[in-house]
């Protein structure tokens, strides 16, 4: 009951992890036609990658002032703006302009994910106890089932357009739903003179970094990897992203319970060893199985850290910082998804997509040394909040 009870404290924010979850694994399934549509090698594509991380990152650091405008219909915005962004690199055959198309995914995601992460921390805040591995487990689902219906989808001829369409317009249908107040917070004068948080924002967000970094790299290559290194077919090739998309959802919510009764620190090495394990995996297989598997194992280990990475940092700040700390943090891990495909296509250009997923396992341990200084800093976070009329 205690997953139950954080999804229906969270509902709203639930809504967004969902609609995020949905177009992105849509997006990790469809990756071998848009690639073959474009007709580019590996370092090209993972290059054109970073039209949506550049949208990302600029989108997060406005992301802050743009919340204070919309307040209670920051949600709503973000939802909208991401569905209809996502028509756009369907559309494109020219790879200079897919890039393009993909910095507006990426300006409408990056939105959307740092106002309900932010709503969730309020929450967080208001109710004492984790709720964030729960709302990213539901990204996690949402990722596995849109990733495996656009697998279907393709098998079954249809084109990229249809098939962002139909999420789209799933999407919007929960729109109305979705109005949600933010949190007031009542800072004195103290609080508001005091130095801002640098180094907590910077250790929670290479922790959040080394997550969504290989995260970004596993999303965006497995499906290429089983089909194109293993000789895998459309369907076993979307079984990549859905496996991570599943195993995490299922992290998720184990992590959810487990994160009331062990340390960040415990969760985030052991998450640690276990993704490493599956990247290594997936990168020495032998068959779209065993990939499969690999890619599954890795996510089931990956799937709490980035959580933990944008929770800390909600405790370690004072509440009147908690939405610009968050959108900070998130600029430093979605950063991963800037250097991740440019990294992981020139690696793979050079040396394969097997050795490209071992260097996936090194980075991941990284975070094993970043928790450990986390966990030294003070929590100053605690301050009550309420919510807004």
């Amino acid at each position: 009951m205690t997953v139950l009870n954080a999804l229906y404290i969270s509902r709203r924010p639930v809504v967004a992890f969902v609609v995020v979850g949905v177009f992105w694994g849509c997006f990790a399934a469809l990756v071998p036609v848009y690639k073959a549509n474009l007709g580019v090698n590996d370092a090209v594509f993972g290059t054109l990658l970073l039209g949506s991380a550049l949208g990302l990152v600029s989108s997060m650091f406005l992301a802050p002032r743009a919340d204070k405008i919309l307040g209670a219909n920051s949600m709503r915005f973000g939802i909208v703006a991401l569905s209809l962004a996502w028509f756009l690199p369907a559309q494109a055959t020219v790879p200079v302009m897919f890039g393009l198309l993909m910095g507006a995914v990426g300006m409408a995601s990056g939105l959307l994910d740092v106002v309900m992460n932010a709503r969730v921390s309020e929450l967080e805040a208001k109710y004492d106890r984790p709720l964030m591995n729960a709302n990213h487990a539901m990204f996690s689902v949402a990722y596995g089932a849109s990733a495996l219906i656009t697998g279907f989808a393709r098998e079954a001829g249809l084109s990229p357009t249809y098939i962002v369409a139909g999420f789209a317009c799933f999407c919007i249908l929960l729109v109305p739903f979705m109005r949600m107040d933010v949190a007031v917070v009542d800072a004195d004068e103290e609080a508001k003179a005091a130095r801002y948080p640098l180094w907590p924002i910077v250790i929670c967000g290479l922790i959040t970094l080394s997550a969504f970094m290989t995260e970004a790299t596993v999303e965006a290559w497995s499906a290429l990897h089983i089909e194109r290194t293993l000789g895998g077919g459309a369907k076993e090739g979307a079984l990549g992203p859905a496996m991570l998309g599943f195993t995490m959802a299922f992290g998720r919510f184990s992590g959810q319970a487990v994160s009331e009764r062990l340390s960040d620190v415990t969760v985030v090495i052991g998450g640690s060893i276990i993704a490493a394990s599956g990247a290594i995996l997936a990168a020495l297989a032998g068959t779209p199985l065993v990939a499969q598997i690999g890619f599954g194992i890795f996510g089931l280990g990956v799937s709490v850290i980035g959580p933990i990475g944008i929770s800390m940092v909600g405790h370690l700040v004072r509440p009147h910082l908690r939405t610009e700390a968050i959108s900070r943090v998130a600029v430093i891990g979605f950063s991963g998804f800037f250097f991740a495909p440019m990294l992981m296509g020139l690696v793979s250009e050079a040396f394969g997509l097997r050795i490209a997923f071992l260097c996936v396992a090194g980075v991941i341990l990284c975070a094993v040394p970043l928790v450990l200084i986390a966990a030294r800093l003070p929590k100053i976070g605690a301050a009550s909040t309420t919510a807004a009329a």
